[in-house]
């Protein structure tokens, strides 16, 4: 699960002599899948269902929490490779195509999940800030349609995966694209990941979660009560986007400078000693997104709560078992429209 790598360059030759630490974090990292997995596995089951009856009902956001499960549920699916391929020294135990589709789930997981969080928070911010303007414009073939795009243009970018010659675990050292060698193609790649894929996202997360917040802040019909959940949710995203995030992509801009300076590698081994281990940390960071999604979008909206009731009321067959109570819903008028702000997510359905 490490970073798509090119063909070894005469440069590149040292990674013999640099082996890297490969036990160094060997069993909290197993661990750390293995928790994601137990945790993530469920709650994603859960919710792509539960999201799925929202999509039924034309909720716009709904289509964005759908697709981003099914995305999660994905790489999910993944990670029992991951975690014995990491407990057993980083050796790859089954073929190059294996080797060479799991990447490729990994890498189009990353970037459609940092994608979708996007949309979700634009939404929520043309909804909330923009509410009366966005009524003819937020439509769910739209959503459809965006969601399409995000998922066509990250897979097809992300094919050069299957030609690379580091997901050919089986033919050479038993390695899946660990990043011990690098070149001008990986140097380039890692720059527009890094900016494409974090760094614009990044500021998208913050630009529209301060909105919401400026919005709430001037709003008359929330209590103070509600006014900090949506605080909390609007701050928790953006921590999470760099928690599970910033770790990895920062270390892939740093591994990409230091290519230009060969002379800080020559002999030192710089990135093997300093910072491999950090990498696969960050690595771990990054599936934690997986399991947190779920909780974080989903099962604190209020809307999906009250779906969650229904159906364990009709499992349990107990009349006990009653929906929350609609007042609990954080509402927020900044047009002299009630909008349902759900716990911080706006998941009110719009006419498709």
């Amino acid at each position: 699960m490490l970073p798509v790598t090119d063909a070894l360059s005469p440069r590149t030759n040292r990674s013999f002599a640099c082996e890297p630490p490969y036990e160094d974090g060997r069993l909290p990292l197993v661990l750390l899948y293995s928790a994601v997995l137990v945790v993530g596995l469920p709650a994603n089951l859960l919710t792509v269902f539960l999201t799925l009856l929202q999509v039924r009902k034309k909720n716009v956001l709904g289509v964005y929490l759908w697709a981003l499960s099914l995305c999660d549920l994905t790489y999910l699916g993944t990670l029992p490779m991951w975690a014995d391929y990491v407990g057993r020294g980083h050796l790859w135990p089954w073929s190059s195509a294996a080797c060479k589709l799991t990447g490729y789930i990994f890498f189009n997981n990353m970037y459609i999940s940092i994608f979708l969080l996007c949309c979700i928070s634009c939404d929520r911010y043309v909804a909330v800030v923009y509410s009366v303007e966005a009524r003819g414009l937020r439509r769910q073939r739209h959503a459809v349609l965006i969601t399409l795009a995000i998922v066509l243009l990250v897979a097809t970018g992300h094919i050069p995966v299957f030609t690379m010659k580091e997901g050919a675990a089986a033919e050479g050292s038993g390695r899946c694209f660990e990043p011990n060698q690098s070149s001008p193609t990986v140097t380039a790649f890692n720059y527009a990941r890094f900016a494409i894929g974090f760094l614009i996202p990044l500021l998208l997360l913050v630009v529209t979660n301060h909105g919401i917040l400026a919005n709430v802040k001037r709003s008359t019909g929330l209590r103070q009560g509600q006014k900090q959940r949506v605080r909390r949710l609007a701050v928790a995203v953006v921590v999470l986007f760099l928690v599970c995030f910033a770790p990895y992509h920062v270390i892939l801009l740093v591994r990409a400078i230091i290519f230009h300076f060969p002379q800080l590698e020559e002999g030192t081994c710089l990135f093997e000693k300093t910072m491999y281990t950090p990498y696969t940390i960050s690595l771990g960071l990054s599936t934690i997104n997986s399991a947190v999604n779920p909780v974080l979008y989903v099962l604190s909206s209020n809307n999906i709560r009250k779906e969650l009731w229904r159906g364990l009321a009709k499992v349990c067959g107990r009349e006990l078992l009653r929906p929350p109570s609609s007042s609990s819903q954080n509402k927020i008028q900044p047009s002299n429209q009630t909008l349902d702000l759900q716990a911080g997510t706006r998941t009110e359905t719009q006419q498709g």
